[in-house]
């Protein structure tokens, strides 16, 4: 896979953000649709865990299809290219956390949507007017951007893919300092009742999976959107 995706500015039309969709397409279209966005103009880049938990999993990879729909690989993606490949996985844990659904498809089934999952970028980069914005599943090791792109295109070792993909360290210190060289990092995995910010960095999971709602954040502007 290409480690990282990068994205000219959107001279047409808005780019949006939205955190962990884990299965709620349909939620998620709904919220789409009363922003008014244009998916002949309009991006959405989402920071992962696009499947488990939800009624819709199956649909991932018609999304995945859509040119405007952009998406770095989440944990939840990243367990089922494990399991494919044959890799050590908490089972138990993993249908708590909604795997069941992957787990119980045919053997060719499951190698369909994982090597479609293995393609999936770990970092997205999109240049705005204001700047540049990144996105990752859950947070950057590194105290600058540049400094964690180098490592991912050198081949990023396994530990560097797990803390981009499962670290909660920053909320749980409240953690302000900021990542260099962007004008805002982009992460979800942890789901909270509203968007947090420390530093340059934006949570946006706010739970449009389960009761809450999802958050659309505007990438110009980084405000959020309102139907």
């Amino acid at each position: 896979m290409s480690r990282i995706e990068q994205f000219a500015i959107n001279r047409q039309g808005r780019d949006y953000a939205v955190g962990d969709i884990h299965g709620h397409f349909e939620r998620l279209q709904e919220q789409l649709s009363a922003i008014g966005f244009n998916s002949a103009v309009d991006r959405l880049f989402s920071v992962g865990d696009l499947v488990d938990r939800g009624p819709q999993c199956p649909q991932v990879l018609d999304w995945l299809d859509q040119p405007w729909f952009h998406a770095v690989q989440g944990n939840h993606e990243a367990l089922a290219v494990t399991h494919v490949s044959g890799g050590w996985l908490d089972y138990d844990q993993y249908r708590a956390a909604g795997g069941g659904w992957f787990l119980d498809l045919p053997d060719n089934e499951q190698a369909r949507f994982a090597e479609r999952f293995a393609r999936m970028p770990l970092a997205l980069e999109v240049q705005t007017s204001a700047g540049l914005v990144g996105l990752l599943h859950a947070d950057c090791p590194c105290a600058s951007w540049a400094e964690m792109c180098e490592q991912l295109q050198r081949q990023a070792p396994h530990e560097l893919q797990e803390y981009c993909q499962w670290s909660r360290r920053r909320l749980k210190a409240d953690d302000e300092r900021p990542i260099a060289g962007l004008r805002a990092l982009i992460v979800g995995h942890t789901p909270l009742s509203e968007v947090r910010v420390l530093g340059n960095i934006w949570h946006i999971d706010t739970g449009g999976w389960n009761r809450g709602h999802f958050s659309l954040l505007a990438l110009d502007t980084l405000s959020l959107a309102n139907a």
